[in-house]
């Protein structure tokens, strides 16, 4: 059976902003209102790029609650509620459930990792608390773990676990994941710079870093890639992948945090372990913003 979008086009990956003494709620909420303004199809909330592995219990809670009253059904919110921990997973995907989020972006258990049986169970045991649909995050860069292609099939027996955010960057994987679990999961790409090739997978978008700084035009090559110009979607693909390597050059969101300071949307802090980006990475940063006139 087909499985219905939680969004289609350009999902954020939104920072969250931040300061020495908390969370700075003025800047998120004037983030949103920009985002949404610009076009965003959807924003995802406290996920990686939104330092969630780094805010407390309570910061992550009232994060969430702040955001989906100021998001107000404008655009679908999605909360980041995935941790090595599943029963605080549980908790917190209950929680934002309860709120009224649109979607869970839960990622695979870091450090810990996981065996593939560990992780069909890990992500049944989740769903079952959630009223909304699961995205399973897949990044094993960051977690030392990868679903398989086989496990997603696994998974897909679910109907509450009906999407992929996939950054596992092996685009025959990912194929071999669509060959199995055929339209009953969504699969968006979790790599800026592999936008088109998993729209042309059958992909329905992208939960992005990158439409941080440019929402509209992010959003524009799905909406391209949709409307049946491909080559339209892929020249912007081409052009953005200077600025979209500078945003990893290194580990995310030390370089958006950075991006988007410059911008004015935020100071540019980040929580330890991470550290304000190298001056020679910034100026590189700053100067390809320059040419596509952000700043």
């Amino acid at each position: 059976m087909a499985n219905e979008p939680i969004f289609r086009g350009a999902a954020t990956a939104l920072i969250t902003p931040l300061t020495e003494n908390g969370v700075d709620y003025e800047s998120f909420g004037r983030l949103i209102d920009w985002q949404i303004s610009e076009g965003i199809d959807a924003l995802v909330i406290a996920g990686t790029s939104g330092e969630g592995s780094t805010l407390t219990d309570e910061e992550h809670r009232a994060v969430l609650k702040f955001c989906i009253e100021k998001i107000a059904g404008r655009v679908p919110a999605i909360a980041g509620t995935g941790s090595n921990e599943t029963d605080y997973a549980i908790s917190l995907t209950k929680y934002a459930s309860d709120l009224g989020y649109n979607g869970m972006l839960v990622v695979t258990p870091y450090y810990n990792k996981a065996t593939q049986k560990g992780l069909v169970k890990m992500y049944n045991a989740i769903a079952e608390v959630s009223e909304a649909p699961i995205i399973a995050y897949n990044v094993p860069s960051r977690t030392g773990v990868n679903i398989e292609p086989s496990t997603y099939a696994e998974l897909a027996k679910n109907p509450k676990i009906s999407c992929i955010k996939e950054a596992n960057g092996n685009i025959s994987k990912i194929v071999e994941t669509q060959s199995l679990v055929g339209d009953t999961m969504t699969m968006y790409s979790g790599n800026d710079d592999q936008i088109v090739p998993i729209l042309s997978m059958g992909g329905q978008g992208v939960i992005s870093v990158l439409s941080n700084l440019m929402p509209a035009q992010t959003s524009l090559m799905c909406k391209k890639f949709f409307e049946g110009d491909v080559a339209g979607s892929a020249k912007m693909q081409c052009e953005l992948l200077p600025l979209i390597n500078a945003l990893f050059c290194e580990v995310n969101p030390i370089p958006v945090k950075a991006a988007m300071a410059a911008m004015g949307f935020c100071k540019n802090y980040v929580r330890l372990p991470l550290t304000v980006m190298e001056k020679d990475h910034e100026e590189k940063l700053l100067a390809l913003m320059k040419e596509q006139n952000l700043i």
